[in-house]
């Protein structure tokens, strides 16, 4: 009986593990098969889409003589710098936005005017006013992790049990105690949350930097295989970019998994 018992729990666990691997796995194995179909049957030029395993030898070899790595973590140092510089701004003046009507009425037009102007567009400004380097392509980092961060620390602050709270005040808890141990707290989930959508924002913005404000990342490394015609590099560095910003996200999904328990 306790066998039986222990092989429908480990049968249970294997069909739970399949529900979540099969959805995602499945249309990339469906994406995979037709890729390969297209080039082998000369539907598709390799210049234009080449072979993927002519693409998994170009990845392993750059990985290999280290210069892809090298520029995985330039943009992964501006990635984190924007963020962190983003992550300062933001979560202050998304509580100040959450607790203070007047200061609400008085920026929320003016945050709402700068949206409307992509923040990958400033990056020729940037140039213009910074020069050209590391510390431009940081602030552009920091501007495209700016606006998540900001919405989802003025939502989880508002959305705070008010019950709480005067529960809070009856104890006795003061205005910094109160954001320490009561706001602070019951907000973070969505505050994470923010810095997760913008972490993979920030990947982009680095990408877009590097571009126009030049350096030594994966922008950089994309621009000098554009203009060397070399399509099997490029998806090479494509590849990294989406392996590293699903990274980021599962490292912070996995941080908020771990700060709910």
């Amino acid at each position: 009986m306790t066998s039986q018992i222990g092989q429908g729990a480990g049968a249970g666990a294997v069909r739970a593990m399949l529900r979540a691997i099969l959805p995602p796995v499945v249309p990339g194995v469906l994406l995979l098969a037709g890729w390969i179909a297209a080039v082998d049957s000369g539907s598709v030029s390799p210049f234009f889409l080449p072979h993927p395993a002519d693409l998994a030898r170009e990845f392993v070899s750059a990985l290999r003589d280290g210069g892809l790595l090298d520029a995985t973590g330039t943009t992964l140092y501006e990635s984190f710098c924007g963020t962190a510089l983003g992550l300062v701004v933001a979560v202050p003046l998304g509580y100040l936005l959450a607790r203070s009507r007047l200061a609400a009425r008085a920026l929320q037009p003016y945050l709402a005017a700068t949206q409307a102007v992509p923040a990958v567009a400033l990056a020729p400004l940037l140039a213009l006013w910074l020069g050209y380097g590391v510390e431009p392509v940081i602030v552009l980092c920091a501007l495209m992790v700016f606006f998540p961060i900001l919405v989802n620390t003025t939502l989880g602050v508002r959305t705070v049990d008010r019950e709480v709270m005067a529960a809070a005040l009856v104890d006795g808890v003061g205005r910094w105690g109160m954001m320490r141990y009561i706001e602070f707290p019951l907000a973070l989930p969505s505050v994470l949350a923010g810095i997760r959508t913008g972490l993979t924002l920030s990947v982009t913005g680095a990408v877009v930097g590097e571009f126009v404000m030049g350096g030594d990342g994966l922008g950089e490394l994309l621009a000098v295989q554009r203009n060397g015609s070399d399509t099997v590099g490029m998806f090479s560095t494509l590849l990294m970019l989406s392996l590293l910003a699903v990274g980021l996200f599962a490292a912070m999904r996995l941080i908020e998994t771990r700060l709910e328990r």
